[in-house]
């Protein structure tokens, strides 16, 4: 490998740049190696060491109850169908304070760690010795879109890159033949804010999230709309790349035209290496029943968390799948457990629980979790109280902005741990509180990224995943 000059400042860059063909052999060895934003702020970047080398997130879209999942509260089970005695204004979604209600589902102590989890995910718990338990996460709203962009963006609002794009950034990608960002919807139907969720932001485009099928043609019109001729196919090809760069001549450099090139550039390499890294029937048998390819309930989660660790393994940086697709007229085709928990959750979580447990397993068996972290998040939790009438134990819980629990596992994380406390109801966190600018930050330094030097300039602002927030969760690293 060619090893660059020294460039430490922006007069460095601006005097190589200028040099042809080296300054186009040096951008592609920067992309490569993920320094070009570095590159591009003028200074020296110091990284912590890298723990993390590609990373996997699951995303619950309408809010997983903690109560009836990772965080027990046994003393739920004494005060149940009571009233919460509080002198302050309840400051929930709907506003609707019922008695208070047990978890649905029974917890026990789970391994040799002794985490207590709940039945509702009896894969997921047998795998306890490896997960890193957050019971102590807090977030700014309690409205799914706005919630869901603060999972992914550290913002409230659409239009700020996502963590992926921020990885895709900063490190760049591993394979050459396929993106760094790949997004997995639910077959059901994408997330609330749809492709805002993944989005590349004021980043360059091709940072963007690109969205892949479990089923049928992984990406879409990947492929021609008739039989080419391989002749006619590089025909094609190069006529579009002299047009665009002709084009990209004559009126100057535009992001939007320039991540187009590069696009296309990919989806050529794409056309060869999609249709191999997409086909599941390369894998044994025995894996495809461990990930539950075999049976109707979990054949859409396990195809995609078996494609996930397939694009992993060829150079992926960031793989991100949703479980929950709020379909129109159905909005409960998700986590949002307003009406009955009992039956949302047992639905929901038989969807994904054996594909996410063999998802842990196979990375763990083929030596992959020591630099892989897998990451399980949703955008809020529930109310320790029914949503219903004052006086009333409804089966339902609304949304709860001020504790619910994700967890982590893989690289350079505690094994077996939980980190931080929400109060004895499971209503507010009371001890080691977690954000979503620390969570982000925790990630990046997992990947040897400090969330404080990872910037781009835009509007007049280094911006950053992390916004002006942000400190490392060190309580979880081991």
């Amino acid at each position: 490998m060619i090893n660059p000059p020294k460039i430490s400042t922006r007069r460095d860059w601006l005097d190589w740049s200028g040099r042809g063909l080296g300054a186009t052999a040096l951008l592609s060895l920067l992309s490569q190696d993920g320094l070009l934003g570095q590159v591009a702020r003028g200074k020296e970047f110091s990284r912590p060491k890298p723990k993390a080398k590609r990373a996997i997130q699951i995303c619950l879209v309408g809010g997983l109850s903690h109560l009836d999942s990772f965080d027990y509260k046994p003393e739920l089970e004494k005060l149940h169908g009571k009233t919460l005695q509080t002198q302050e204004k309840p400051d929930i979604f709907f506003g609707q304070m019922g008695l208070l209600r047990k978890s649905d589902w029974e917890f026990r102590p789970r391994g040799q760690s002794g985490l207590e989890l709940s039945e509702l995910f009896p894969g997921i718990a047998a795998q306890a010795d490896r997960l890193t338990v957050i019971r102590s996460m807090v977030t700014e709203s309690a409205n799914h879109t706005p919630a869901l962009f603060f999972e992914n963006s550290g913002f409230e609002f659409n239009g700020f890159p996502s963590m992926g794009s921020w990885l895709s950034y900063g490190l760049g990608s591993i394979a050459e033949d396929l993106p760094a960002y790949v997004v997995l919807p639910d077959g059901r139907g994408g997330p609330n804010g749809g492709a805002s969720n993944w989005t590349h932001g004021f980043l360059p485009g091709e940072h963007q999230g690109v969205v892949f099928q479990a089923n049928g043609q992984p990406v879409r019109d990947l492929q021609p709309a008739r039989e080419l001729s391989r002749q006619e196919d590089r025909a094609t090809w190069a006529m579009v790349d002299f047009l665009n760069r002709k084009h990209q001549a004559e009126h100057g450099a535009e992001d939007l035209l320039s991540s187009r090139i590069q696009s296309y550039a990919l989806a050529a390499k794409m056309q060869m290496s999609v249709p191999q890294v997409a086909d599941l029937d390369q894998e044994t048998q025995a894996t495809q029943t461990l990930y539950g390819l075999d049976r109707a309930e979990t054949s859409d989660m396990g195809r995609r968390c078996l494609l996930g660790r397939r694009l992993l393994e060829r150079g992926v940086r960031f793989v991100q799948l949703y479980s929950g697709g709020p379909i129109a007229g159905t909005p409960r085709t998700s986590w949002d457990a307003h009406e009955n928990v009992l039956e949302n959750h047992a639905a929901e979580a038989r969807r994904i629980d054996q594909p996410i447990a063999a998802l842990l397993e196979d990375l763990k068996a083929r030596g992959m979790l020591d630099d892989t972290l897998v990451l399980f998040t949703t955008e809020f939790g529930r109310t320790p109280f029914s949503q219903s009438a004052a006086d009333v134990a409804g089966p339902g819980r609304d949304h709860n902005r001020y504790a619910f629990s994700c967890w982590m596992a893989g690289a350079g994380l505690k094994p077996g741990f939980a980190y931080g406390r929400s109060d004895e109801i499971g209503w507010k966190t009371v001890e080691n509180p977690v954000t979503w600018h620390d969570f982000h930050a925790t990630v990046l330094n997992l990947f040897g990224i400090d969330h404080t030097e990872l910037t781009y300039y835009h509007n007049g602002i280094h911006r950053r995943l992390t916004n002006v927030h942000g400190e490392i969760v060190h309580g979880v690293l081991s």
